[in-house]
């Protein structure tokens, strides 16, 4: 069945006092309960860790604006935290989720009560953990409705329905990335791609369950996709059906047409899917991997269907399509490349037009030597030749009590040494080892290009930047000239997200403003590169005034 988003009975409704006018706002309270659930698929069964006993976890759903407290008590054995991932944590890094970045975990046995507010925000997001690899099966959706009364920028659909992708591995997903750790090499791809938790029939379990999603014939449906994979970028099609994209990473775009959708690690895409074939039946939906670089992935295809319920028995037979070849760069590059955002006068893009702070991110893979390892070597990432270690409490903590020994703020706002980044391989891999930050002032404009490297094999990076929204102003092939590339960027109307990908052998810009004191976390979304080192963090001091100064620790916050 599918998941329709509705309005829970469990909202707690409070008054708040605003410039002197009662307004009604809402207080949404939810209690995630992180435990061991037994889960067959692939006729297979082995326990899984997730959140109140479901895969996909439960969906949250608020209202632009609304205050969301989540109770998360941990029940397993691993050490737990989780993210909401996009939500902008203004002042309120405390809850933003990622382990040893803005809080301790949550070990076995503990408590800790997420607090934090969706301010100017509506759309789709994603809330998964952040930590180790439990995000392959901790994870959810957080659906924000815009404010009551408020439309959508588009006509309103007949319903709506969450679509989370994922992977699935037949082994202990923990197993995998801690053999690849001590091996030094790659972990072993996955064995299947999910569609709401399910794969579909696969070769060797033919009666695997597969999602549906039932429709009506003339009306329209609005789907919430949400891409929780931990390391493949996909593309989702329907056979019969063209999709219009009207939101991505919770923020509107300007409505265009697609066959197909490309979506990374930690995105999503909001799309209209119009049920308007006469001649009615059951559709194919797949989901398969994009790859456009010599990388081993999962080449199965996740599999569901659109159903039409007006259809007779005898009507349905079942309509095919097969997925773009898995190295469809074109196919990526034009669904990218019609990402604009909406720009009207109830949602302008408000893209920096000067910048303060230019930086240019060489990101790549390495080797280090390691004794333990199979060939005497570790394969690493890295964010100019810095790969990054993680520490033992966490960097906001050391921020905000001034603990000296956690971190240094001189992460290097361009490469140590500049080189042909995407032309022939260098013939020293090595990477240097670090746990530092780069400190922005409050409300300093920063650009950022994120410069993919020929280093081992060049290779698509989806990026998620905490606490923040960017804006994607340009991106190429090759190395970036900041002379030429700059007269070509987009100021008016670029997208506006929280992740982008960077392309294989090329570079990617982003503008934003660092408005929210903190420590936020920059990573490829790739977990095994995230799990290697590529990964930073950005330091924005406080400004003037309690409004822009970030909030104490709460009391329950978590001990290392």
């Amino acid at each position: 069945m599918a998941i329709w988003i509705v309005d829970r009975a469990l909202i707690v409704v409070v008054l708040c006092l605003f410039s002197a006018m009662l307004v009604e706002c809402r207080v949404r309270h939810y209690k995630f309960n992180v435990v061991l659930k037994n889960t067959t698929r692939l006729c297979a069964t082995k326990p899984i860790v997730t959140v109140n006993g479901q895969f996909p976890g439960p969906t949250i759903v608020a209202r632009e604006d609304d205050t969301i407290l989540v109770k998360v008590v941990n029940h397993v054995k691993y050490n737990v935290s989780v993210h909401w991932h996009g939500v902008r944590q203004i002042r309120t890094g405390w809850s933003d989720g990622p382990a040893y970045i803005t809080q301790c975990p949550i070990q076995p046995g503990q408590t800790y009560l997420y607090n934090f507010t969706l301010t100017g925000q509506r759309g789709t997001l994603l809330w998964h953990a952040h930590i180790l690899w439990l995000r392959a099966t901790v994870h959810g959706a957080i659906v924000i409705l815009p404010k009551l009364g408020v439309p959508y920028p588009f006509p309103k659909p007949h319903k709506e329905t969450v679509v989370v992708l994922g992977e699935w591995w037949k082994s202990d997903v923990e197993a995998v990335i801690n053999q690849a750790l001590k091996s030094g090499l790659a972990s072993n791809v996955s064995d299947a791609h999910t569609i709401n938790g399910y794969p579909g029939p696969v070769q060797g379990c033919n009666s695997q369950k597969l999602f549906n999603l039932p429709v009506e014939q003339g009306k329209k449906y609005m789907l919430r996709i949400i891409n929780a994979a931990l390391n493949e970028e996909l593309f989702f099609k329907i056979a019969g059906h063209h999709l219009t994209v009207v939101e991505v990473d919770a923020t509107y775009v300007k409505p265009f047409k697609t066959d197909a959708i490309v979506i990374a690690p930690g995105q999503t895409t909001n799309v209209i899917l119009e049920a308007n074939i006469k001649s009615t039946g059951k559709y194919l939906v797949v989901v398969s991997p994009f790859m456009d670089a010599p990388i081993p992935v999962d080449n199965a295809t996740g599999l569901a269907t659109v159903r039409y319920l007006n259809a007779s028995p005898s009507a349905l037979t079942t309509t095919l399509t097969a997925p773009p070849p898995i190295n469809a760069t074109q196919v990526a590059d034009t669904f990218s490349n019609s990402l604009r955002g909406l720009n009207s006068k109830e949602y302008p893009v408000k893209v920096p037009q000067s910048v303060d702070h230019s930086l240019l991110f060489a990101v790549g893979l390495g080797v280090n030597p390691c004794s333990t390892c199979v060939n005497g070597s570790r394969v690493v990432a890295d964010i100019n030749n810095v790969t990054f270690v993680m520490p033992t409490i966490s960097l906001l903590q050391a921020h905000y009590f001034n603990t000296s020994g956690v971190f240094t703020a001189d992460f290097p706002a361009n490469p140590p040494v500049s080189f042909n980044y995407t032309g022939n391989q260098v013939s020293n891999f090595q990477t240097t080892k670090g746990t530092r930050v780069y400190k922005l002032p409050y409300n300093a404009t920063v650009q950022l290009v994120l410069q993919d490297t020929a280093m081992l094999t060049p290779e698509n990076h989806p990026f998620h930047l905490h606490g923040f929204n960017f804006f994607v102003v340009g991106k190429g092939l090759g190395n970036y000239n900041p002379k030429k590339d700059p007269k070509k960027f987009n100021l008016v109307d670029p997208v506006e997200r929280n992740t982008v990908a960077v392309p294989s052998g090329g570079w990617t810009a982003i503008r934003f403003r660092a408005d929210n004191p903190g420590v936020w976390f920059l990573h490829c979304h790739l977990e095994i590169h995230t799990t290697w080192g590529l990964k930073m963090a950005f330091l924005v001091e406080n400004g003037v005034g309690p409004n822009e100064t970030l909030l104490p620790p709460p009391k329950d916050f978590p001990k290392c």
